[in-house]
């Protein structure tokens, strides 16, 4: 009897962290299908408005289907890079070994310390001295602004490196023996074995570069070169904001990252969890 109580009072729990979970989703796509005037009295039953709100979403003047555009570049690149440069730091930091190894992870774990809004201001005044030069492609106003900052973080090197350290060196040792180069077991050897972690850290990373807000604001100057959550911000702060047109934008807006997580999500347990296979 106490374990069926026991048991009950769990789902029960379950039940309602499930539903407030859930809830704040489920209110955003039925907020998508109503007018404003219904989204503002609390409206929970779906209306008649879907077609009304995606329509006026996707008129050129708004921006918004540029906007995804941008961002998804923006997102799609950053992960690619990130991934790339820092899972070649964080295997370079466990794999090779010299006396100022240490030193240098040390300093780079310190950086996460420091808050990107004392960075902002170099980091601007950065891409601006450069927009004049040959390197002005990757200056002020340009994707691969928002891009850069994002390639390398001490976080994703840090994560790298402790999930190295449960890579078998045996294997290492034993392609060395055979012949095989450094970038031969990184790329034959490593990056497979590793595709767990690589998930985990696309997953990370491209939620972060997809949610990105601050800096694509002050970097970002152009209407046409504005991320999606620029253009729902915009949207908001309107003198009369629709707000089934906003959650419309949101719900659309969403869909990519929790496509991403529902896909990759095993991967991203066992990855977080240092598991390789």
């Amino acid at each position: 009897m106490t374990n069926k109580l026991n048991l009950t009072i769990k789902y029960i729990f379950l039940s309602l962290a499930s539903f407030v979970s859930i809830f704040p989703f489920f209110w955003m796509v039925i907020s998508a299908t109503n007018k404003s005037i219904d989204v503002t009295k609390g409206k929970l039953l779906p209306g008649s408005s879907f077609m009304e709100n995606f329509n006026n979403l996707l008129k050129p003047e708004l921006g918004f289907v540029t906007s995804l555009g941008n961002s998804a570049k923006i997102a799609i690149i950053t992960t690619v890079l990130a991934l790339l440069v820092s899972s070649v730091a964080g295997y370079g930091f466990e794999i090779f070994r010299t006396k100022a190894r240490d030193r240098v992870f040390s300093i780079l774990l310190l950086s996460m310390m420091i808050p990107f809004s004392a960075l902002m201001i170099p980091l601007f005044k950065f891409f601006s001295a450069i927009k004049g030069t040959p390197l002005g492609f990757m200056g002020v106003n340009t994707l691969w602004v928002v891009v850069l900052p994002s390639v390398c973080t001490a976080f994703l090197i840090f994560f790298f490196r402790q999930n190295t350290k449960a890579f078998p060196k045996e294997i290492l040792e034993a392609a060395r023996i055979d012949g095989l180069g450094e970038i031969g077991i990184f790329l034959k050897i490593f990056f497979p074995t590793m595709k767990t972690t690589y998930a985990a850290a696309a997953i990370i990373t491209f939620m972060s570069a997809w949610n990105a807000y601050l800096w694509p604001l002050i970097a970002l100057q152009s209407p046409e070169k504005k991320t999606v959550l620029l253009i729902i911000s915009k949207l908001a702060s309107s003198y009369s904001p629709d707000y089934g047109l906003i959650m419309m934008a949101i719900v659309i807006t969403t869909l990519p990252t929790a496509f991403v997580f529902f896909v990759m999500q095993k991967h991203f347990v066992a990855g977080m969890t240092g598991s390789i296979k």
